[in-house]
């Protein structure tokens, strides 16, 4: 199977439920920056250890955002009864905050704002949280244009940028980085 089908060489693409749009459609956008966040999630994992406690979630973390993406580009998961289902569930979202709350309960409490950094691990993480954040604010205006993207899609999506927080601290921890704080000119 050739990689290549010389159908986008103007300009358009397909979606998943069919129909062509050009290349700057606003799916075609939201889906290429899940891909984008999902590629950077990829370049954290090839850094952590084998036997990391973040190595089998992210990796769930990585198919969830296929079917974001799916979603995104358009398809519809149809029931029997001709109803659409949601591709992201509220136990999707679940799954998160749980991670969170363990891997939290193992770091330091917070007094200070953390800056991206410490790790090649954590540094990506870092990275991955705001490319979430903008797909989030992508998904959020152009649901506010009519857009139809599944409420449990946005918070979804909103928890995942907190869940890579959360996951570059514990990358940290486990690199043994202390990690870097912000400093603040204005209170010196």
């Amino acid at each position: 199977m050739k990689i290549y089908t010389k159908t986008g060489d103007k300009g358009e693409t397909s979606l998943a439920m069919g129909g062509r749009v050009k290349k700057f459609d606003p799916r075609v956008e939201l889906y290429g920056t899940s891909d984008e966040l999902n590629s950077v999630i990829g370049i954290a994992l090839s850094f952590l250890r084998d036997n990391s406690q973040l190595r089998e979630s992210l990796s769930n973390v990585q198919n969830l955002l296929f079917e974001l993406g799916s979603e995104l580009a358009g398809f519809q998961k149809l029931e029997v009864n001709g109803s659409v289902s949601p591709i992201i569930l509220e136990s999707d979202i679940h799954f998160l905050e749980t991670k969170m709350d363990e891997w939290t309960n193992e770091l330091e409490s917070l007094k200070h704002f953390v800056l991206p950094g410490g790790s090649k691990q954590a540094s990506f993480l870092h990275q991955a949280r705001t490319i979430c954040r903008r797909l989030e604010r992508s998904m959020v205006k152009e649901r506010e244009a009519g857009l139809d993207i599944p409420q449990l899609s946005m918070i979804f999506i909103n928890r995942l940028s907190d869940f890579l927080f959360v996951a570059a601290r514990y990358a940290n921890r486990e690199e043994n980085f202390k990690e870097p704080i912000w400093i603040s000119r204005a209170k010196n």
